[in-house]
């Protein structure tokens, strides 16, 4: 199944329904929509946007970031939350090619998980709204902090391991063109790090692992550490997951 929707500018975007959840009910298809920057929409592109019907863009990049890139075109009846979760930025591109990919990583998302409370439980909020309608999360790839929430989400869902790291590693699908995007950034450069723009499944893995060691499951650091409660888990499941039976 290719989970991508065709864009011309944007490369990773994708829905996240279709995954089993909680008591086998499947996480709905069209409510809920990862992607790489919607900074990048243009023409065509933004009309096809437009007919998915999403009522809400998270973006979770760095005020600058988004000063360099562009924000998500406005529209009448769009909501636009900027909350960005990252709060210790570095140069993965700049990266030498010792670093390895998994484990340096991991270690990056646990310290967005510890930083970005207040950002990543206002993000869970915002999904949860039913006055939110279909919404979408995207940082510039649409890889790591993008990747980080959806598999918060998705372990809310009931969602298993397996297929929350199967979802991660889809961005590999979209690396070529996320690669060719910052080469047109950098006439004549090459990125040192061999990992960049790649998604291999141990990064999904090794940080979920490190979450469940330290806070006892994925459940328990979204209730005692982001410090949300069941009524917004279930707000979650009732949005996002097919009704039962």
């Amino acid at each position: 199944m290719n989970r991508h929707l065709a864009f011309e500018r944007l490369h990773n975007f994708r829905d996240v329904g279709g995954y089993p959840g909680e008591g086998g009910r499947p996480v709905r298809w069209g409510r809920l929509y990862r992607s790489d920057s919607l900074g990048k929409l243009r023409g065509e592109d933004e009309d096809r946007f437009r007919t998915l019907g999403i009522g809400t863009v998270i973006d979770l990049r760095y005020d600058w970031e988004i000063a360099a890139k562009g924000r998500v075109p406005e529209a009448p009846g769009l909501r636009y939350h900027n909350l960005s979760i990252e709060h210790r930025p570095y140069d993965q591109a700049a990266l030498g090619p010792e670093v390895e990919t998994g484990r340096f990583l991991a270690d990056r998302y646990a310290e967005v998980a510890h930083d970005g409370v207040v950002e990543l439980r206002r993000a869970l909020e915002v999904i949860a709204d039913e006055n939110s309608g279909p919404v979408v999360f995207h940082c510039a790839s649409g890889k790591d902090r993008t990747g980080l929430l959806a598999a918060l989400v998705l372990s809310l869902l009931g969602v298993a391991e397996n297929d929350i790291v199967a979802d991660f590693a889809l961005t590999g699908l979209a690396t070529e063109r996320l690669l060719a995007d910052w080469r047109a950034d950098h006439p004549g450069q090459e990125p040192r790090w061999p990992g960049y723009g790649t998604a291999p499944a141990d990064i999904m893995r090794l940080f979920l692992a490190d979450l469940t060691a330290t806070h006892g499951s994925v459940h328990a650091y979204v209730t005692e550490f982001l410090g949300t409660d069941k009524e917004l888990v279930a707000a979650l499941r009732g949005k996002l997951l097919e009704p039962a039976g």
